[in-house]
């Protein structure tokens, strides 16, 4: 009963500052429990034991974020011995409990090396519970999403922390010895995995194309009276193995982990914003990697358009600045797909007007080729062609995830950093990509112009002779084929031509300018015009 949980009284307000004060003064005391605390535990523990799925939900996403905010802004929670006796030392709710308790900590302060093997021995155990034990209650997918993405980001943080080596103290290097297996990453692939195979999420998605289950419809939660809990976390961790497979820089295996849910419809994976965001922008990159622009680009006008549509209804959630950046990012990598493939007829105007605003000038210069006769357009052309380099090595670096060696370090040998040789690595792949298609500009610019045109004319114009342009040109019929998660060739190109004799012939593939769809977008706005305008009249009348 909501009624019975409210954090706006006066009197909630006193207890609130009592305890704040408390904290100021001695410190932080991992026993001490306010009776706000105390109050949000016992709530939360009978809620889940009713399996009340909407009371927790507003717990979790509202109560919880008021309380750090009031209470602990630059402190721990209590330690769950502290509270467990008031949830009559619930393992698994003391488990759950400390899933938050380092959530929290990992979002507001700094956590220690025993604070993250801690960490990972809590999530060892949630998930063996889930995994090989009888979890009889329902859990809000916010929570569940949460898990798998903290999870996944407790990992890469690990990973990352333990690869700068230089400044570690000789307690830090004996605990990473003795906790070798902390963060494993053939753990946390085995987990992730084991979820996805003890949950059977895979045959239900199967079983729900052939209307023999109901789990999209019922967003995963089961109204017969079991528990969401192993399905749920079984679905979300294909969207974690994708994450995990993007930071290694495997973007075949984490597409594959993907297949089984179809991103071209509705899903859960829709219901959780977040969950929605990081599986676009995660398949994106992998496609943007993997030469798939038409997909990439397909996705991510999707995300963006939803985004813009919607955002302004998640100001308040704890997600919201994550929203944000990812949203610029996806902008960033949504350039990069468009400049390597102009396949402007896939986006949406109000993501085109979006993307002009933000990256338009960018994107110019991406696409840049000079062909004017002066005695220095080589060396122009060069100075193009760096400056282009230069951009895309920017967008690259902002928009990417943050890769990971997820090796340890070799303790026998100097101790170096190398919390960048991933990046790096990437960064040196995509550049690499991006040198091979520097003369496509060129090619493309003129196949676009001419329906015919002689290997001889076209050497020409481009300065180089004819068995280069050749080669130039069966880079481009490469570049501009992909292969699908089907294992089938796909055609990324926005011109296509092939080559009789001497002469090269472009196929006429003009899209056809939908102009009955335009048309509907702007009755659609101008009846929304309309309505608005009558609102207002009505309201003024009374």
């Amino acid at each position: 009963m909501a009624a019975n949980y409210e954090y706006d009284e006066a009197a909630g307000h006193y207890d609130d500052q009592a305890a704040a004060l408390r904290q100021q003064e001695v410190g932080y005391d991992p026993n001490f429990v306010p009776d706000s605390v105390k109050s949000f535990v016992v709530h939360l523990y009978r809620h889940i034991r009713e399996k009340n799925v909407y009371e927790i939900h507003q717990m979790y996403e509202t109560s919880f974020q008021t309380l750090s905010e009031r209470l602990f802004k630059d402190t721990p929670w209590p330690s769950v011995d502290a509270v467990a006796h008031y949830v009559d030392n619930d393992h698994v709710f003391c488990l759950l409990y400390r899933e938050m308790w380092f959530r929290h900590l990992y979002a507001r302060l700094s956590p220690t090396l025993k604070q993250r093997i801690d960490s990972w021995d809590n999530y060892c155990s949630l998930f063996q519970v889930v995994l090989h034990g009888v979890v009889n209650m329902q859990l809000p997918n916010q929570w569940l999403w949460d898990m798998v993405d903290e999870f996944v980001y407790q990992f890469q943080s690990f990973c990352q922390y333990r690869a700068k080596m230089k400044n570690k103290t000789e307690q830090e290097i004996a605990l990473l010895r003795q906790f070798d297996q902390a963060w494993n990453v053939y753990g946390v692939l085995n987990f992730l995995q084991a979820l996805v195979e003890k949950s059977a999420i895979i045959q239900i998605l199967e079983q729900e194309k052939q209307g023999l289950e109901q789990f999209t419809a019922t967003d995963g939660y089961d109204y017969s009276g079991g528990s969401n809990v192993l399905k749920v976390l079984g679905y979300f961790s294909m969207i974690g193995l994708l994450r995990v497979h993007c930071l290694l820089g495997d973007y075949h295996a984490g597409l594959k982990c993907l297949q089984p849910i179809d991103i071209s419809q509705q899903g859960v994976y829709t219901s959780v914003i977040g969950s929605h965001i990081a599986t676009i922008y995660h398949y994106g990159f992998a496609s943007l990697m993997l030469r798939r622009y038409v997909d990439g680009i397909r996705e991510f006008n999707k995300i963006l358009l939803y985004i813009y549509k919607t955002k302004q209804y998640h100001q308040k959630s704890p997600q919201y600045e994550q929203i944000l950046k990812k949203n610029e990012q996806m902008y960033a990598l949504l350039a990069i797909c468009l400049s390597f493939c102009p396949q402007m007829k896939l986006v949406d105007e109000a993501v085109n007007a979006q993307l002009r605003e933000k990256y338009g000038e960018k994107m110019g210069k991406l696409q840049r080729y000079d062909d004017e006769a002066y005695g220095d357009k080589l060396s122009r052309r060069q100075r193009y062609a760096d400056e282009a380099f230069g951009i895309y090595d920017e967008l690259f670096s902002y928009a990417c995830p943050k890769f990971i060696t997820p090796s340890a370090p070799s303790f026998d040998e100097p101790l170096v950093n190398y919390n960048q040789d991933a990046y790096r690595l990437q960064l040196k792949l995509f550049l690499s990509e991006v040198r091979q298609q520097e003369l496509l500009v060129g090619a493309r610019t003129f196949l676009k112009v001419y329906s015919t045109i002689s290997l001889g004319k076209l050497a020409n114009y481009l300065d180089v002779d004819e068995s280069t342009l050749r080669m130039t040109l069966m880079t481009y019929k490469h570049k501009t084929h992909a292969v699908d998660s089907d294992g089938k060739i796909i055609s990324n190109a926005d011109v296509d031509f092939y080559i009789d004799d001497d002469m090269i012939r472009v196929v006429n593939s003009k899209p056809v300018k939908r102009f009955g769809d335009f048309f509907l977008r702007q009755i659609v706005k101008l009846e929304g015009v309309i309505n608005d305008m009558d609102r207002i009249k009505v309201e003024s009348a009374n």
